[in-house]
């Protein structure tokens, strides 16, 4: 199936949409999580053209509202039809669903009466269903006119690929090129771009927000920092995180935090570091920790490999053959490796505290890193969210891994044992981070989202991500 793309006007830096772009193209290219573009979308309007969604640069929350009640209605109304579940046919075999969560940043209206939702909804089987629908109609009204699943388990069916005459087709995976499964090679450039907004303080508050350094592999330039209240650099003892501390009171409520960076990244490959100490990377973090269990897995693991190198090998392998790539409940995405173990799901966050974990277990050792993984099929937008990876120890260098994007990408494992890409930014590095002056719950477990403390008590906040590429 082959889909034509129509006239783009320039490209505003400021602004995070593609304008006047043809359904099909913006799919293809906003929605690096979520892009299927509907079959018959270029045979029923070549001209159809994405509704502008942003005032001064924000995404219109009430369209982004409309969709999602018009999405979560449909599963709803059919699920109670069908005894509780939502059903899906999918290769011969009828999915019986529940809503997981819907995923808010793909959320769009593509033109009059025409929207686009993508959600995660859990099998009774626990396999995990990410599906993309798009919605005819106008708002309280709207129809489902297509269902298509587009991953199980975070695994991609299919990608797509743009044509030189700027039409696209879906490529199998196992034909796609690394490109269009998310790797630059060699070195990639863009303005990375975080924001925050604080809730309503109705008592003093404190915020702290990574700072991203440069480094041997990552060049970070300040386009600009925007930020209430009282500001303080600070740095973590044991990592040399940059850290920007506010303290804020009831006048910054509803205030932003807007940060602008200007990066350049290489493409990372195993690396001398000579200013760490790789036994400091044996020992146990708070979530990290160092139990029979572990130990037991890892060396059943390693069983008969000889050298550092085929061990971490085998530990790499043996988490992508254990794990699912699942994000449900309420567990998963904090870096526990006890509860990815156990539960041998989570994102990736949970990939590389147990890959982590059962690597120091057995004398490897291993080190955690957090940050975002920078579209490679557009080139500006927002990112869905933080994205970590892991490096272990072994032959002299420290080999940068990427285990649950070996999963996802299976034709790419042995890319990403020894490799990260250039489409990325380090925000922080390593875990239980200690910083003075640091919240009062203790060591940070990582830092991508600002951590938050109203009145001594800490609360969950969320950063937007987006991105432009010069």
């Amino acid at each position: 199936m082959f889909f034509k793309k129509g006239h783009k006007d320039d490209v505003n830096p400021n602004n995070h949409a593609l304008k006047n772009t043809v359904v099909v193209m913006w799919l293809a290219l906003f929605c690096s999580g979520c892009k299927t573009p509907p079959q018959n979308a270029a045979k029923k309007d070549a001209s159809l053209s994405l509704v502008k969604q942003e005032n001064n640069g924000e995404r219109s929350l009430a369209v982004t509202a409309e969709i999602k009640q018009g999405i979560e209605k449909h599963i709803a109304d059919k699920a109670a039809a069908e005894g509780g579940f939502f059903s899906i046919l999918h290769n011969e075999k009828t999915l019986r669903l529940k809503l997981v969560r819907v995923h808010i940043e793909y959320l769009a209206s593509l033109g009059v009466d025409k929207n686009f939702a993508c959600v995660d909804l859990v099998d009774t089987d626990g396999e995990v269903y990410d599906v993309d629908f798009f919605l005819d109609g106008p708002p309280n009204h709207m129809v489902v006119t297509e269902t298509t699943v587009h991953k199980t388990n975070g695994k991609p069916l299919y990608a797509w690929e743009q044509l030189p005459d700027e039409t696209w087709k879906r490529v199998p995976m196992d034909k796609a090129s690394a490109k269009l499964q998310g790797v630059i090679e060699g070195e990639d450039a863009f303005e990375f771009r975080y924001k925050v907004t604080l809730p309503t303080l109705d008592k003093t508050a404190r915020l702290w927000v990574p700072i991203p350094i440069t480094d041997a592999f990552q060049s970070v330039k300040t386009v600009s920092i925007d930020a209430p209240g009282q500001q303080t650099m600070i740095q973590d003892e044991d990592h040399k995180n940059k850290i920007l501390l506010l303290d804020l009171n009831s006048e910054d409520s509803g205030k932003e935090v807007a940060m602008r960076l200007a990066i350049k990244r290489k493409e990372k490959g195993p690396y001398i570091d000579v200013l760490e100490f790789p036994e400091e990377y044996l020992k146990p973090d708070l979530l990290i920790p160092a139990t029979p269990k572990m130990k037991a897995l890892g060396e059943e693991a390693v069983k008969g490999k000889k050298t550092d190198l085929m061990r971490a090998r085998a530990l790499y392998d043996h988490v992508m053959d254990r794990m699912a790539y699942k994000k449900v409940g309420n567990e998963y995405g904090n870096g526990d490796a006890t509860y990815a173990c156990d539960s041998r799901s989570g994102n990736c966050s949970d990939y590389h505290s147990y890959f982590i974990a059962i690597s120091r277990a057995v004398g490897i050792p291993a080190r955690f890193g957090v940050g975002a993984a920078i579209p490679s099929s557009r080139n500006e937008g927002d990112i869905n969210g933080y994205h970590c990876w892991a490096e272990f120890y072994a032959d002299g260098k420290w080999w940068p891994i990427d285990v649950s994007e070996g999963d996802k990408y299976s034709n790419l494992s042995s890319y990403y044992f020894g490799h990260h890409p250039a489409n990325r930014i380090e925000l922080s590095r390593g875990r239980d981070l200690t910083i003075n002056p640091g919240p009062i719950n203790g060591p940070i477990n990582f830092l991508a989202h600002p951590v938050m403390e109203i009145d001594g008590k800490n609360v969950r906040i969320k950063a937007n991500f987006s991105f432009y590429r010069h």
